[in-house]
């Protein structure tokens, strides 16, 4: 090739653009992140994000703004995500599953689709929890399941959204225990608290964390766990009391199904971090850690469709 001005203006020309790009994938970001929590203040999902937010910050340089958009046991949030978010990076949601594969099943017009967006990790899990408070007349998994015997449907349990993963669990301890419950949907856990202390509800089907939240005032008659939860060691597992229950959902956060992956990548990092900082302060409270990406995020999602799908099927 023959050397001359113009190639070389060329050559210069071409460098600079190829470092104009690596400079605006470097950039990102450059400006705040909406940080979308689909739940009511205090709930799982609401204390992890608080834990996360000052780390996420000082990763990625700039402010992370949590905001809650609560309804419909998250679909609200979802839906409006998935139909006005850019694929840019500086809007972010928090997701769930089995939630995520149940409401678009069970629903008419869900207003999502349940791989619609792009998945960036699952940070932690919670197993499921059947709590009463501490005045309840049912000391045992087995006195409740006696009582539901004996008075169907008249067992009030609130949970977190319907077909949600405390719901689904509920419909898989009727099948397996052979009663029917009455099942209580409210926009988050949040407000599951204030229900079971002031008796609208005869229980609650919800996560570990607000079984250790509350331990001085409930009883926690099962967890939907493999083994007992560090957290509750006191806490008898379902599969302990004869009901091959195992279940909780999974937590993570979402962007746009057409996000850059350079932009992926910074947001996976950041929240890896984010979950090595805050696993002390997390597992105490009944968080089982995660760090799940990629081609692991499909399997989980597999793994649950599969447990839950029975479920979901007999619901229609």
């Amino acid at each position: 090739m023959t050397f001359t001005y113009k190639t070389l203006a060329m050559s210069v020309t071409a460098i600079a653009t190829m470092g104009l790009a690596g400079m605006a994938q470097a950039e990102y970001p450059e400006e705040d992140i909406t940080y979308i929590i689909p739940f009511d203040p205090g709930g799982e999902s609401d204390v992890t994000a608080r834990f996360q937010e000052p780390i996420l910050e000082e990763e990625l340089g700039v402010s992370v703004n949590v905001t809650h958009r609560p309804g419909g046991g998250g679909a609200v949030a979802w839906s409006e995500f998935q139909n006005s978010a850019e694929p840019d990076g500086y809007e972010i949601i928090g997701v769930n599953i089995p939630h995520i594969i149940g409401q678009p099943i069970q629903r008419n017009d869900a207003g999502y689709e349940t791989d619609n967006w792009r998945i960036v990790t699952f940070f932690h899990s919670t197993p499921n929890a059947l709590i009463v408070s501490d005045d309840s007349p049912y000391d045992t998994l087995e006195d409740l399941v006696e009582d539901a015997k004996e008075n169907p449907e008249a067992i009030t349990l609130g949970g977190s959204g319907t077909y949600s993963a405390n719901h689904l669990d509920m419909l898989r301890f009727e099948k397996a225990a052979d009663i029917d419950l009455t099942y209580i949907p409210f926009s988050g856990t949040g407000p599951l608290k204030g229900a079971l202390e002031g008796g609208h509800v005869a229980g609650i089907f919800n996560y570990t964390m607000l079984g250790t939240e509350m331990a001085d005032s409930v009883k926690v008659l099962a967890v939907a766990a493999e083994e007992r939860v560090k957290a509750l060691p006191d806490a008898p597992t379902f599969k302990e009391q004869g009901y091959d229950i195992v279940g909780g959902a999974y937590r993570g956060v979402a962007v746009p199904k057409d996000t850059p992956d350079e932009v992926v990548a910074t947001l996976e990092e950041a929240f890896a971090e984010a979950n090595r900082q805050i696993t002390e302060k997390q597992e105490p409270l009944g968080f089982v850690m995660e760090y799940i990406t990629g081609d692991e995020v499909d399997e989980v999602m597999a793994m649950l469709r599969e447990a839950y799908g029975p479920i979901l099927e007999e619901a229609e």
